[in-house]
């Protein structure tokens, strides 16, 4: 699963505007309302699988589950 299909399949009722931007060099950085929230640069490395998702999750609460069906 992309990063951005997981972002949006967790929180996207919630969320008013996003922008996927392509860096040079590699560069990979992830901001919330102007908060850097991951940068590769300075973490030496790329995230590792689900760690933008739990970054996010303390900024933003729980995952919604807004895809699911009332029972």
């Amino acid at each position: 699963m992309s990063l951005a299909n997981e972002v949006l399949s967790r929180w996207a009722p919630i969320m008013r505007d996003v922008a996927l931007e392509t860096g040079t060099k590699g560069t990979f950085d992830v901001s919330l309302d102007g908060e850097l929230i991951f940068s590769k640069s300075k973490a030496g490395r790329h995230a590792h699988a689900g760690e933008i998702a739990g970054l996010l999750e303390k900024k933003l609460g729980p995952a919604l589950h807004w895809r699911e069906k009332p029972t």
